[in-house]
């Protein structure tokens, strides 16, 4: 007779039941999805944003068990803000940021600078400050994206960071397990940032990606969601890279 399995062991059902998420760009898109699918699933969400107004309509929905107002790129802030954690969290998720697009022929130093900067700083900050609050098992889940795998003009950053973002989650897997740490890359997805990005050619992206992708519809928030879901309930994994792009990668351009 084969023996039930064991609720304790590595083979477990997991759930986000009685878990506390931490979400860095929680008031809209992937951050705002993400925190209704955790406290669908039975979690508790502490919701952070840098606009008080989008920040304070969102917990009005989600009812996080609290919000911070700060711009995660101020290290300063991020450090206390873990500080000022009252106990220990399960995971903790970075949506912000948003990819930087510049042409070689117009780019001012002092910002290529800065957004290199400000990216990878936000991402070890992260790790630095929440290693003492994140319980062992838990997740350190980040955001990066597979357009900057094809190179073309006003690509140079967004590509570099591309590069960058894999290598610096491995490592830092290593060095913070037991806690785990992962990274999402994604295509487009149909989110206020995306539309802000592209204004009147919005409509255009989404029907070209309607025609072309395998998955033959565009990439939702809902879909990145339930992706970041999945990699903070199974506890066997760690290091890795996600893409979720519908394919995208695969169309020749």
């Amino acid at each position: 007779m084969t023996a039930a399995p064991d609720a304790t062991g590595p083979h477990r059902r997991l759930d986000l039941a009685d878990q506390t998420v931490v979400v860095i760009g929680a008031s809209a898109g992937i951050g705002l999805e993400t925190a209704r699918q955790v406290r669908a699933g039975g979690g508790r969400v502490v919701m952070v944003g840098r606009n008080p107004e989008r920040l304070q309509e969102a917990a009005r929905e989600i009812q996080p068990v609290s919000t911070a107002v700060f711009d995660a790129t101020d290290t300063d802030r991020l450090q206390q803000f873990f500080q000022d954690l009252p106990g220990s969290v399960d995971h903790v998720m970075v949506t912000a940021g948003s990819p930087s697009y510049m042409p070689l022929a117009n780019m001012d130093l002092a910002d290529a600078r800065r957004e290199v900067d400000e990216r990878l700083a936000t991402t070890l900050g992260v790790a630095l400050y929440s290693r003492d609050r994140v319980r062992a098992g838990g997740t350190l889940l980040f955001m990066g994206g597979t357009g900057g795998r094809r190179h073309g003009v006003g690509m140079t950053i967004v590509s570099a960071l591309t590069a960058a973002l894999p290598a610096l989650t491995a490592n830092l897997a290593l060095e913070l397990a037991p806690i785990r740490v992962n990274l999402i890359a994604a295509g487009f997805v149909d989110t206020p940032l995306s539309a802000a990005l592209l204004g009147d050619q919005l409509d255009a992206r989404r029907e070209e990606l309607r025609a072309t992708l395998p998955i033959h519809r565009v990439v939702e928030p809902a879909d990145v969601a339930a992706l970041a879901v999945h990699i903070m309930c199974n506890d066997a994994l760690t290091g890795a890279t996600y893409d979720i792009d519908g394919g995208q990668q695969l169309i020749a351009h």
